[in-house]
Parts: C-alpha cells; sequence; structure tokens
C-alpha cells in the first residue's frame, strides 16, 4: 500500500527535477545569448572604428582644401574689385577671425574697406524693436525717405543706406556728414550698434553675421539682421550678407533671406564664410553684385551653386 508520504515524497522530487532543467536549459540559452551579442559588440565596435576613421580621412581633407583655399584666395579675388569701396557690417555673433580674413581678401581684391558697422545684440532684441523705430525715424537724413516697410530691420537699413552707402549713379554721399555722425551717434549712444572708427560711405557693403539664432525669439532675431542686409542691398550698388554653418536654418540670417524670393532676387547670400572657400565665395558674389546678379551660395541644401559661375 502506498502511504501519503511516498506521494509527497515523488511529487517533491517531480518538482525538483523540473526546478533543475530549468536552471540547466536558462544556463545554456545565456550562454548562447551571451555569445551572440559579444559577436554583436565586437562587430559594431569595428564598425565604429571604420566609421572613425573614415571620418578622421574627411576631416583631414577638409583641413586640407581649406589651407589650400586659404593659399590661393587672393590670387582668386585679385583686381576683382579694384577701385571700389566697401562698408563692413558685422553682427555680434560674428567671428572675429572671419571678419578679419573677409577684410584681408577684400583688400586683396583692390577694394577700398571703408570700415565696420556692428549690430548689436540690442539691435535685434524684439523688446527694444519700438524705441529702434523711433530713434531711426528721428534721425533719417532730410530729404531722404524710409522704405515703406514697418519692421525696425527694413527700417535700420534704408537710414544706414542713406547715410553709409553712395548713390549708385555718381558715387556721390547721400548725407552731410553732419547727419552721418548723427546717426551713428544716435544709435552707439542707445546701444544699438558700435561704429568703428573714421567710417565713411562706400559703393558697396558686406553684412557678417554667425550661425542660426539660438534663444528666445531666435526666428525674429535673424529677420531683423536678413531685412536689413536685403534693405542695405537696395540702397546701393551691391550687398552680401555671409554666415557661418547654421546660417542658412530657418533660424539664420541667410535662410530668412533664402525664404523670401524678393529678397533673394536682390541680395546675394553665403553660407559657408567660416572657411576659406567661403570667404573667397562672399567676394566673388559682391563681384557679381555690380553686374546686377544675384545668388544663394554654399554648401547648404537650399544653395543654388559653390560659388558664382556653378551649379549644385
Amino acid at each position: 500500500m502506498i502511504s501519503l508520504r511516498y506521494h509527497i515524497v515523488s511529487i517533491t522530487a517531480v518538482f525538483l527535477s523540473l526546478a533543475v532543467g530549468v536552471v540547466l536549459g536558462s544556463t545554456a540559452i545565456s550562454g548562447r545569448l551571451l555569445s551572440g551579442l559579444n559577436d554583436d559588440n565586437g562587430a559594431l565596435g569595428r564598425e565604429v572604428a571604420a566609421l572613425q576613421a573614415e571620418r578622421n580621412g574627411l576631416d583631414a581633407r577638409l583641413a586640407d582644401a581649406d589651407r589650400f583655399a586659404g593659399t590661393v584666395g587672393p590670387l582668386a579675388v585679385n583686381g576683382q574689385l579694384t577701385d571700389r569701396t566697401v562698408l563692413l557690417v558685422t553682427t555680434a555673433d560674428a567671428a572675429p577671425d572671419d571678419r578679419d580674413a573677409v577684410t584681408a581678401l577684400l583688400r586683396s581684391a583692390g577694394a577700398e574697406v571703408t570700415g565696420e558697422l556692428q549690430l548689436t545684440e540690442s539691435f535685434t532684441d524684439p523688446d527694444k524693436a519700438d524705441q529702434l523705430l523711433d530713434l531711426v525715424a528721428r534721425l533719417q537724413p532730410a530729404g531722404t525717405r524710409l522704405p515703406t516697410g514697418g519692421d525696425p530691420g527694413t527700417r535700420a537699413g534704408g537710414l544706414f543706406g542713406s547715410v553709409l552707402l553712395l548713390n549708385q549713379d555718381d558715387n556721390q554721399p547721400k548725407s552731410t556728414p553732419d547727419e552721418l555722425a548723427a546717426a551713428l551717434g544716435g544709435l552707439s549712444s542707445a546701444g544699438f550698434v558700435k561704429a568703428g572708427q573714421g567710417l565713411r560711405p562706400a559703393q558697396l557693403a558686406v553684412v557678417l553675421t554667425g550661425g542660426a539664432v539660438t534663444g528666445d525669439s531666435a526666428a525674429d532675431r535673424a529677420a531683423v539682421v536678413a531685412r536689413f542686409a536685403t534693405q542695405l542691398d537696395r540702397s546701393g550698388a551691391g550687398a552680401v550678407l555671409a554666415g557661418g554653418a547654421g546660417s542658412a536654418d530657418g533660424t539664420g540670417a541667410v535662410g530668412v533671406v533664402r525664404a523670401d524670393t524678393a529678397a533673394t532676387s536682390v541680395l546675394s547670400t553665403v553660407d559657408h564664410a567660416g572657411t576659406a572657400a567661403g570667404r573667397v565665395v562672399v567676394v566673388l558674389a559682391l563681384r557679381e553684385q555690380l553686374d546686377g546678379k544675384a545668388g544663394r551660395y554654399g554648401v547648404a541644401g537650399n544653395a543654388e551653386g559653390p560659388a558664382p559661375g556653378t551649379e549644385g
């Protein structure tokens, strides 16, 4: 006769066997799984190393190309702007090295740089737009008209176009020295601009900015610079708006201009002014402006080609 104790021992033995089987089976599966994961990890590691090596090679080639462009740049632009005068306008985020390099190339092209006007952070601050508009209206020289656009970028571009750009028909100033001094003094005192020593009117203008604008009201700030440069172009013999990496994005001044067909029909833009090749393109695009042409140049997706005379 089978006792209750025998049943209990038998059942216990069955469950014990199942538990041991589960443990042994899971150990075998875990071993195979771990081995597979190790193989995958090794393969991914080799792929990452290969991609890193490829990236390092591309970086080296880009550095060589930039050094080459820096070397031949003065030769490429030689004589392109002989006997021309150029005003340089910079924004607060423009890189000083880019500014100096562009200035040097303009001089290599035969141009005379008549000075630098820097637009401060306050210039693009939406909270100070009404103050800027009011100052511009009061400082506008007698006998000149403000543009119809009611935004601060367009209005300020109209003011500086009348005091810092020459009449394209006779290359004569549109305002008196006193009116120029009043405009620069008024906007400098209010913290909107910083004017370089001896700043004089010019035929052409280069507006140099940084990359994409970040932070609060980024798109509005970028639009102020874009509209300022566009109006400056309409006020003289030609202008180029140039920026660094990211400037052709939606919150970059170059990108804002390129989204406006009316602006791109008159104002040339360059989106890689942070490179030696891009700075050469700035000078070539400015020369093209003298022929009444405009273009979108650089490496961004909304550029039409790398330089004047080429196609993307």
